[in-house]
């Protein structure tokens, strides 16, 4: 059998960057600057500039940057926030944290993303905010969702933990709604060797307010306004991060090689391919395809040395720890398809032609059988 195809490969997007790795982490350590520090500063500033925001606020994980931004809407007790079901769980976590109620929409069944035109009808007066996912790298429809935010007097909080840099009509997502959420867990498109995550924003105010919650509710160290949480970025996360930026629109280029190889060589398949909205252009966090096989095909891949991986089986408003919400089988069908017939092919910005191309051999070979 040929060398297996890893699902993901960070050993190879690690590699070339090593050496300039090792000596930005040596000087954090040199300098004991282990929480927070001058490379966490500096990575703000940049990743501010790279989102086009005035501010960016980092934490130790999208997770605590996505719980901060319920409490800077002061979103609470008895409030109802609409998101997705068809999303990593941290999306709802951030509203069940605040004391929340998270209130699920169906979703696009072509882009997986959350459908505009659900939304308005799950707004109630305890409605505080909107949160959709940028999910996979592809943003969501912006301009019907922020006009529906408008008309409600909602705001809008972009989850954009899978969307690093993805674009929408033309302009880099991040600063569409009041706050927007990034997560830099290994496995993103710009991840640290650790955890870590941010948050962006043109609110000074927001900012200001979220730097002190994430360092126990203090600006001026042992007064402490409010009740705050220890979300700070380790240094080195810092220092990682600023050197991985400087490579992510490169990165970003490859990614979209390999989509666009996987569009022309798996076009006369029986999959479901992704779809790429008009409006969008995609960062390719993830390349999912679709059928009713999926479970046979996965062990198919597996079987032949191609790693692959579900983003996600079970939508959340069918999880046991949202059972209490009393959602059922059949109330958001596009998500529990999706959840069903989707399965992620390998993608990452190293990847051969070759091992494209395998990947799509095998696949076929699926089906001849």
């Amino acid at each position: 059998m040929s060398e297996p195809i890893p699902y993901l490969d960070l050993k190879a997007q690690l590699k070339p960057l090593r050496a300039e790795i090792d000596a930005a982490i040596a000087r954090t350590i040199d300098n004991c600057s282990f929480c927070l520090g001058p490379d966490v500063v500096q990575f703000e500033k940049d990743f501010a500039t790279f989102c086009g925001a005035e501010q960016c606020v980092a934490f130790n994980s999208g997770t605590s940057a996505l719980h901060v931004a319920m409490l800077l809407l002061n979103v609470g007790p008895g409030d109802e926030v609409i998101t997705t079901p068809f999303t990593f769980v941290a999306t709802s976590w951030a509203i069940s944290y605040v004391g929340a109620k998270p209130v699920f929409v169906d979703t696009d069944d072509a882009t997986f993303n959350l459908d505009p035109k659900h939304i308005e009808k799950a707004i109630t007066p305890r409605t505080k905010a909107v949160m959709p996912v940028h999910l996979y790298g592809q943003p969501f429809d912006i301009d019907p969702i922020r006009e529906i935010c408008r008309k409600h007097k909602l705001p809008l909080v972009e989850d954009s933990a899978q969307a690093h840099g993805a674009k929408y009509k033309g302009k880099t997502i991040g600063t569409f709604g009041e706050i927007s959420c990034f997560s830099f867990y290994p496995g993103k498109n710009l991840g640290a060797c650790g955890e870590g995550g941010a948050l962006v924003t043109n609110n000074a105010e927001f900012a200001k307010r979220a730097r002190s919650l994430r360092e126990h509710g203090s600006s001026v160290r042992y007064y402490h306004d409010e009740i705050g949480f220890n979300y700070r970025m380790e240094g080195i996360q810092g220092a990682v991060l600023g050197i991985k930026l400087k490579h992510l629109e490169k990165w970003t280029r490859e990614r979209q090689r390999v989509a666009k190889r996987y569009a022309e060589l798996l076009a006369d398949t029986p999959l479901q391919l992704p779809h790429e909205a008009a409006f969008a252009e995609s960062v390719w966090h993830l390349y999912v395809v679709r059928h009713p096989r999926r479970d046979e095909l996965k062990k198919h891949l597996e079987a032949n040395g191609v790693g692959c991986a579900l983003h996600y089986p079970l939508p959340l408003h069918l999880q046991k720890c949202y059972a209490s919400l009393g959602y059922q089988p059949g109330d958001f069908p596009n998500a529990e398809k999706a959840g069903r017939e989707c399965l992620s092919l390998p993608i990452f910005p190293e990847l051969t032609e070759a091992q494209i191309q395998r990947v799509a051999a095998v696949i076929k070979d699926f089906w001849r059988q």
